[in-house]
């Protein structure tokens, strides 16, 4: 909701949703505030859109669902850090399906406002997403800056537009300081060079399998994300796996993760490379669902970048 942004981001926001909210099937919602890495990855991904910004995930998921938007595109990995928090519940319980993916480069800004001299620093802390504050998190503490989290990037560079504060900074992206009045201390302050974050494309509805090409489903252009959770018997998960072995399909991720609070109850997600219409996509998946209490498939989709 427009109230819970940060005072220098909501004229930008309402303006968006506005915009959105007249052409519903061009908006591609996302998590934060106007100028963050999500911001960016919309644009990248559907350069005709319109922007949607929204103050959580669950928001963004909840326009998709609601038709206020005809996707939302969230950052599900880093390459740095690892996992976004929550998104793994998030998925499965929005009901939503994915229907792509984008990897971008990830750079992050030191970013603040002068003192009265037009000195800058030092600074004792700085605000971000703590995915953003995770990337740099060796630079910071090097710096002596205490890391504070923040709903999202661009949001906590206008934050520190509104607070006025020259010894607390942001850590967000460029555009974020042009948007909110702020000027770059520092740029590239992320630890390492090669950060990347991948995030996923959700619809309401499924791709169908016309949509994805014959060598698609073949098994070369194509990914199909699931979640499962095996039957509570020893070795399930070894046998689950199986399946995808002896029929040659390449699983390129495997996590697990908690479900409940009993610690009883692992669920795992994974990507494969392929979609169900392959012959041996569908015999695997079929083992696997012999082993499992349940299955879900999340969505097929085209690869936004090849595995391997």
């Amino acid at each position: 909701m427009t109230h819970s942004f940060p005072a220098p981001a909501l004229a930008m926001v309402e303006r968006m949703q506005a915009a959105a909210a007249a052409n519903p099937m061009q908006a591609v919602a996302f998590q934060g505030s106007p100028g963050a890495n999500s911001h960016r990855a919309a644009c990248e991904a559907s350069p005709d859109c319109l922007p949607l910004p929204c103050f959580s995930f669950e928001d963004a998921l909840d326009a998709v669902k609601d038709g206020r938007a005809a996707s939302a595109i969230i950052p599900i990995e880093n390459s740095q850090h690892g996992r976004v928090a929550d998104i793994h519940f998030l998925l499965p319980e929005s009901g939503l399906s994915i229907v792509g993916e984008h990897f971008m480069p990830i750079t992050h800004a030191l970013m603040a406002l002068p003192h009265p001299d037009g000195s800058f620093g030092p600074f004792s802390v700085a605000y971000s997403h703590p995915q953003a504050l995770g990337q740099s998190r060796h630079y910071l503490r090097k710096r002596g800056i205490v890391p504070l989290s923040h709903a999202d990037t661009a949001g906590a560079a206008a934050y520190v537009a509104e607070k006025g504060d020259p010894t607390a900074a942001a850590i967000a992206p460029v555009l974020a300081a042009d948007l909110y009045g702020l000027t770059i201390v520092e740029d590239k302050v992320e630890d390492a060079a090669d950060n990347m974050t991948r995030f996923v494309i959700l619809a309401r509805e499924p791709l169908g399998a016309a949509t994805l090409t014959p060598d698609a489903l073949a098994g070369d252009t194509a990914m199909t994300t699931f979640v499962f959770e095996v039957k509570n018997i020893p070795a399930a998960l070894y046998k689950a796996m199986g399946g995808f072995a002896t029929n040659g399909v390449n699983m390129t991720k495997l996590e697990s993760y908690q479900k409940g609070a009993s610690f009883a109850a692992t669920t795992f997600y994974a990507d494969i490379i392929g979609a169900p219409g392959d012959p041996a996509v569908d015999r695997a998946l079929e083992e696997l669902a012999f082993h499992c209490k349940q299955l879900r498939i999340l969505g097929s989709y085209r690869q936004g970048r090849a595995r391997g």
